[in-house]
Protein backbone atom coordinates (compact mmCIF):
# COMPACT_ATOMS: atom_id res chain seq x y z
CA UNK A 1 0.00 0.00 0.00
CA UNK A 2 3.10 2.61 0.44
CA UNK A 3 5.25 0.90 -2.06
CA UNK A 4 8.08 3.64 -2.97
CA UNK A 5 7.91 4.40 -6.89
CA UNK A 6 10.66 3.70 -8.62
CA UNK A 7 13.30 6.69 -9.76
CA UNK A 8 13.09 7.85 -12.95
CA UNK A 9 14.96 6.92 -15.91
CA UNK A 10 16.33 10.84 -17.44
CA UNK A 11 18.29 10.18 -20.50
CA UNK A 12 20.58 13.23 -20.92
CA UNK A 13 20.73 14.87 -24.83
CA UNK A 14 22.47 17.38 -26.05
CA UNK A 15 20.90 21.35 -26.99
CA UNK A 16 19.47 21.23 -30.36
CA UNK A 17 18.58 17.77 -30.46
CA UNK A 18 15.34 16.55 -32.25
CA UNK A 19 13.93 13.46 -31.26
CA UNK A 20 11.09 11.58 -33.42
CA UNK A 21 8.68 8.96 -32.24
CA UNK A 22 9.43 5.73 -34.80
CA UNK A 23 5.88 4.77 -34.64
CA UNK A 24 3.55 7.63 -34.21
CA UNK A 25 6.14 10.42 -36.08
CA UNK A 26 5.76 12.61 -33.18
CA UNK A 27 8.33 15.00 -32.77
CA UNK A 28 10.29 17.51 -30.31
CA UNK A 29 13.18 19.33 -29.92
CA UNK A 30 15.61 19.95 -26.77
CA UNK A 31 16.32 23.96 -27.13
CA UNK A 32 16.26 24.77 -23.03
CA UNK A 33 18.62 23.73 -20.37
CA UNK A 34 16.86 21.56 -17.89
CA UNK A 35 13.97 21.13 -19.98
CA UNK A 36 12.41 17.67 -19.32
CA UNK A 37 10.06 15.98 -21.49
CA UNK A 38 8.20 12.37 -20.36
CA UNK A 39 8.73 10.26 -23.52
CA UNK A 40 7.19 6.62 -21.90
CA UNK A 41 5.40 6.22 -18.51
CA UNK A 42 6.47 3.78 -16.78
CA UNK A 43 4.10 0.43 -15.61
CA UNK A 44 1.44 1.08 -12.96
CA UNK A 45 2.20 -0.22 -9.38
CA UNK A 46 0.89 -3.78 -8.50
CA UNK A 47 -1.20 -3.82 -5.44
CA UNK A 48 0.67 -4.86 -2.28
CA UNK A 49 -0.32 -7.75 0.27
CA UNK A 50 -2.64 -5.54 2.71
CA UNK A 51 -5.19 -5.55 -0.59
CA UNK A 52 -6.19 -8.84 -0.40
CA UNK A 53 -6.77 -9.33 3.69
CA UNK A 54 -9.66 -10.98 4.58
CA UNK A 55 -11.73 -12.07 7.45
CA UNK A 56 -9.96 -15.61 7.05
CA UNK A 57 -6.26 -14.51 5.82
CA UNK A 58 -5.40 -11.58 8.03
CA UNK A 59 -1.49 -11.42 6.64
CA UNK A 60 -1.49 -12.68 2.87
CA UNK A 61 1.93 -13.41 1.70
CA UNK A 62 1.44 -12.34 -1.81
CA UNK A 63 1.30 -9.33 -3.55
CA UNK A 64 0.64 -8.29 -7.07
CA UNK A 65 2.88 -7.40 -9.36
CA UNK A 66 3.35 -4.12 -11.38
CA UNK A 67 1.80 -3.98 -15.12
CA UNK A 68 4.07 -3.41 -17.91
CA UNK A 69 5.96 0.14 -18.75
CA UNK A 70 5.43 1.78 -22.18
CA UNK A 71 8.20 0.54 -24.90
CA UNK A 72 9.16 3.04 -27.34
CA UNK A 73 12.00 3.68 -30.41
CA UNK A 74 13.09 7.11 -31.39
CA UNK A 75 15.06 8.62 -33.85
CA UNK A 76 17.81 11.42 -32.41
CA UNK A 77 19.47 14.31 -34.33
CA UNK A 78 21.45 16.44 -33.82
CA UNK A 79 21.41 19.93 -35.02
CA UNK A 80 24.06 22.06 -33.35
CA UNK A 81 23.07 25.21 -31.75
CA UNK A 82 25.50 28.47 -32.98
CA UNK A 83 25.31 31.89 -33.52
CA UNK A 84 27.26 31.84 -36.24
CA UNK A 85 28.18 29.49 -39.20
CA UNK A 86 30.79 29.35 -41.61
CA UNK A 87 29.58 28.20 -44.75
CA UNK A 88 30.96 27.90 -48.50
CA UNK A 89 32.97 25.30 -50.99
CA UNK A 90 35.56 23.05 -49.85
CA UNK A 91 38.97 24.30 -49.37
CA UNK A 92 37.43 28.13 -48.80
CA UNK A 93 39.03 28.82 -46.00
CA UNK A 94 36.56 28.35 -42.74
CA UNK A 95 38.78 26.32 -41.14
CA UNK A 96 41.68 28.30 -40.72
CA UNK A 97 39.14 31.37 -40.25
CA UNK A 98 37.92 29.52 -37.19
CA UNK A 99 41.15 28.79 -35.65
CA UNK A 100 42.78 32.17 -35.64
CA UNK A 101 38.82 33.57 -34.37
CA UNK A 102 38.66 31.32 -31.85
CA UNK A 103 40.30 29.01 -29.67
CA UNK A 104 39.35 25.92 -31.95
CA UNK A 105 42.21 24.07 -33.78
CA UNK A 106 40.40 22.19 -36.55
CA UNK A 107 42.09 20.01 -38.88
CA UNK A 108 43.46 21.60 -41.71
CA UNK A 109 44.61 20.75 -44.94
CA UNK A 110 44.93 22.34 -47.98
CA UNK A 111 42.70 19.35 -50.22
CA UNK A 112 38.83 19.42 -50.30
CA UNK A 113 36.91 17.61 -47.22
CA UNK A 114 39.52 17.85 -44.86
CA UNK A 115 36.60 19.01 -42.68
CA UNK A 116 34.02 15.68 -42.07
CA UNK A 117 32.23 17.00 -39.17
CA UNK A 118 31.55 20.61 -37.66
CA UNK A 119 34.31 22.33 -35.66
CA UNK A 120 33.25 24.95 -32.91
CA UNK A 121 34.48 27.54 -31.21
CA UNK A 122 34.10 30.76 -29.14
CA UNK A 123 34.82 34.52 -30.17
CA UNK A 124 33.43 37.29 -27.69
CA UNK A 125 30.67 34.81 -26.42
CA UNK A 126 29.55 33.75 -29.83
CA UNK A 127 29.34 30.22 -30.71
CA UNK A 128 30.97 29.81 -34.12
CA UNK A 129 30.61 26.65 -36.11
CA UNK A 130 32.62 25.52 -39.15
CA UNK A 131 30.35 23.82 -41.38
CA UNK A 132 32.27 21.22 -43.85
CA UNK A 133 32.23 21.66 -47.27
CA UNK A 134 28.99 22.13 -49.67
CA UNK A 135 28.78 20.87 -53.00
CA UNK A 136 26.57 20.89 -55.87
CA UNK A 137 23.99 18.52 -54.77
CA UNK A 138 24.71 18.62 -50.91
CA UNK A 139 20.97 19.21 -50.27
CA UNK A 140 20.16 15.76 -51.80
CA UNK A 141 22.85 13.95 -49.84
CA UNK A 142 25.87 14.60 -52.15
CA UNK A 143 28.96 14.76 -50.01
CA UNK A 144 27.20 14.52 -47.23
CA UNK A 145 25.51 17.99 -47.57
CA UNK A 146 22.58 16.96 -46.09
CA UNK A 147 23.79 15.72 -42.89
CA UNK A 148 25.94 19.02 -42.67
CA UNK A 149 23.34 21.53 -43.81
CA UNK A 150 20.71 20.52 -40.63
CA UNK A 151 23.65 22.59 -38.43
CA UNK A 152 22.75 25.37 -40.40
CA UNK A 153 19.15 25.65 -39.27
CA UNK A 154 20.37 26.96 -36.05
CA UNK A 155 22.93 29.63 -36.72
CA UNK A 156 21.44 33.46 -36.92
CA UNK A 157 24.40 34.46 -38.81
CA UNK A 158 26.17 33.10 -41.71
CA UNK A 159 30.41 33.90 -43.05
CA UNK A 160 29.79 33.04 -46.70
CA UNK A 161 33.69 32.40 -47.73
CA UNK A 162 34.88 32.45 -50.58
CA UNK A 163 38.19 31.62 -52.31
CA UNK A 164 39.82 34.25 -53.82
CA UNK A 165 41.45 31.72 -55.84
CA UNK A 166 38.40 30.88 -57.42
CA UNK A 167 37.57 30.90 -61.02
CA UNK A 168 34.65 32.13 -60.58
CA UNK A 169 32.98 33.45 -57.25
CA UNK A 170 29.85 34.26 -58.49
CA UNK A 171 29.13 30.74 -59.38
CA UNK A 172 30.89 29.31 -56.03
CA UNK A 173 28.41 31.87 -54.28
CA UNK A 174 25.40 30.74 -56.02
CA UNK A 175 26.35 27.36 -55.54
CA UNK A 176 26.43 27.12 -52.31
CA UNK A 177 23.16 29.86 -51.96
CA UNK A 178 21.11 27.09 -54.03
CA UNK A 179 21.85 24.15 -51.74
CA UNK A 180 20.57 25.95 -48.83
CA UNK A 181 17.80 27.57 -51.25
CA UNK A 182 16.83 23.53 -51.69
CA UNK A 183 17.41 22.17 -48.25
CA UNK A 184 15.14 25.01 -46.45
CA UNK A 185 13.96 28.09 -47.85
CA UNK A 186 14.30 30.26 -45.08
CA UNK A 187 18.20 29.67 -44.67
CA UNK A 188 18.70 32.16 -47.75
CA UNK A 189 17.25 35.18 -45.63
CA UNK A 190 19.44 34.72 -42.44
CA UNK A 191 22.58 37.42 -41.99
CA UNK A 192 24.83 36.90 -44.30
CA UNK A 193 28.40 38.45 -44.27
CA UNK A 194 30.23 37.50 -47.95
CA UNK A 195 33.67 36.89 -46.95
CA UNK A 196 36.94 36.49 -49.49
CA UNK A 197 39.61 34.65 -48.38
CA UNK A 198 43.31 33.79 -49.00
CA UNK A 199 44.02 37.66 -49.70
CA UNK A 200 47.95 37.08 -48.99
CA UNK A 201 47.90 34.91 -52.08
CA UNK A 202 46.27 37.27 -54.64
CA UNK A 203 47.18 40.30 -56.38
CA UNK A 204 45.84 43.63 -54.52
CA UNK A 205 44.39 44.55 -58.17
CA UNK A 206 42.78 41.06 -58.29
CA UNK A 207 40.94 42.01 -54.90
CA UNK A 208 39.56 44.86 -55.83
CA UNK A 209 38.00 43.35 -59.02
CA UNK A 210 36.86 40.72 -57.10
CA UNK A 211 35.25 43.19 -53.95
CA UNK A 212 33.37 44.38 -57.11
CA UNK A 213 32.05 41.50 -58.20
CA UNK A 214 30.77 40.22 -54.33
CA UNK A 215 29.43 43.65 -54.04
CA UNK A 216 26.64 42.60 -56.65
CA UNK A 217 26.31 39.75 -54.79
CA UNK A 218 26.28 40.86 -51.26
CA UNK A 219 27.20 44.69 -49.98
CA UNK A 220 27.81 43.45 -47.19
CA UNK A 221 31.77 41.90 -47.75
CA UNK A 222 35.39 41.65 -46.85
CA UNK A 223 38.57 39.90 -48.24
CA UNK A 224 40.56 38.35 -45.49
CA UNK A 225 43.53 36.66 -44.85
CA UNK A 226 44.64 34.87 -41.84
CA UNK A 227 48.05 36.22 -41.33
CA UNK A 228 46.47 40.39 -42.11
CA UNK A 229 45.71 40.83 -38.58
CA UNK A 230 43.92 43.74 -39.98
CA UNK A 231 41.50 41.88 -42.07
CA UNK A 232 40.84 39.91 -39.26
CA UNK A 233 39.93 42.59 -36.39
CA UNK A 234 37.79 44.31 -39.13
CA UNK A 235 36.11 40.50 -39.53
CA UNK A 236 35.82 40.35 -35.45
CA UNK A 237 33.49 43.84 -35.95
CA UNK A 238 31.62 42.95 -38.64
CA UNK A 239 30.55 39.65 -36.76
CA UNK A 240 29.85 41.23 -33.83
CA UNK A 241 27.82 43.99 -35.37
CA UNK A 242 25.74 41.39 -37.30
CA UNK A 243 25.27 39.67 -33.64
CA UNK A 244 24.17 43.15 -32.40
CA UNK A 245 21.87 43.93 -34.91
Amino acid sequence: MFGKNAEDLVVKIPLGTKVTDLKSGESFEMLEKLQRILVAKGGKGGRGNNEFKSATVQAPKFAEKGGQGEIKYFKLELAIIADVGLIGLPNSGKSSLLSVLTNAHPKIGDYPFTTLEPNLGVMNRLLLADIPGLIEGASHGRGLGDKFLKHVEKTKILIHCLDLQSENIIKDYETVRKELQEYKSDLTIKKELLVLTKSDLVDQKDIQKMLKIANKLNANNLSVSIYDDESLVELRRKIIDLSEK
